[in-house]
Order: structure tokens, then C-alpha cells, then sequence
């Protein structure tokens, strides 16, 4: 009897942390939104090749925040996107850098990929690279 109480509850308690593990689609603010948090530092992502067409914010319990995002390589070559050519705006002001992250890409060409941004008790509010010098 006891050992069939503790496989239940054993059972219970693992799809209960699984489930504050599992990650969760989080709705995003309209893309007309207006936000002006200061960015005194001017802190930016590293000048790419790369443009984010779109992304997709997923968080879970435990405030991981992690994102999909669809990018291109706008050159002509092969380019490695890293974790500086990335940087996203958190609902506090802040800017962030997802953590280690090298994707090679050929030359014009589009992929979409998962990026863990760690954890934050505020949400992503944006995702972007910057061109150009």
C-alpha cells in the first residue's frame, strides 16, 4: 500500500516540476509600440550582418527566458552569428545579451533558432541586431 502511495506521489511531484520547467509562448506588445527606456550607456549589440525578421519571447516558471528567432545573414558570405550580434529589451529598461551562441549561416541565408536569454522576472519586450557602422 505505502509503496504504491509513493510511486503516485512520486509520479505527481515529477509532472508538477516538469511542468514549472516547460516553457511557455508569452504575448508580445504590439510592433508600433513607442517605448523609450534611456540607454545612458548606449549599450548595443555588436555591428552585424545579421537582421532578426521576427522572434517569438517563451518563458517558464522559474523566469528563464528564452526566444526563437528567425535571421538572416545580409551578406555575401558565410557569417557565424554570436551572442554579441544579439541583444534584447527587458520590461525594466535594461538591455541584455543571450548567453554563449555561435550559428554559422551562409550567405543570404535565413534560419530560425532558439536563444537563452537566462533568467528575469521581467519579460523580453525585444529582440534586435544592429547593421551597418
Amino acid at each position: 500500500m505505502f509503496r504504491w502511495m509513493f510511486l503516485s506521489l512520486s509520479i505527481f511531484s515529477s509532472a508538477a516540476v516538469a511542468d514549472k520547467e516547460s516553457l511557455s509562448i508569452e504575448t508580445r506588445p504590439p510592433a508600433n509600440i513607442e517605448l523609450a527606456f534611456p540607454n545612458e550607456s548606449n549599450i548595443q549589440p555588436d555591428v552585424s550582418d545579421f537582421a532578426i525578421l521576427n522572434f517569438v519571447p517563451m518563458s517558464n516558471e522559474q523566469g528563464e527566458r528564452w526566444v526563437v528567432i528567425t535571421v538572416t545573414n545580409t551578406a555575401n558570405g558565410r557569417r557565424t552569428l554570436n551572442h554579441n550580434h544579439v541583444m534584447a529589451l527587458v520590461a525594466n529598461g535594461s538591455r541584455i545579451h543571450p548567453q554563449e551562441l555561435a550559428q554559422s549561416f551562409l550567405a543570404k541565408e535565413t534560419l530560425s533558432i532558439v536563444v537563452n536569454f537566462g533568467q528575469s522576472k521581467f519579460p523580453l519586450l525585444d529582440v534586435y541586431a544592429r547593421t551597418g557602422t
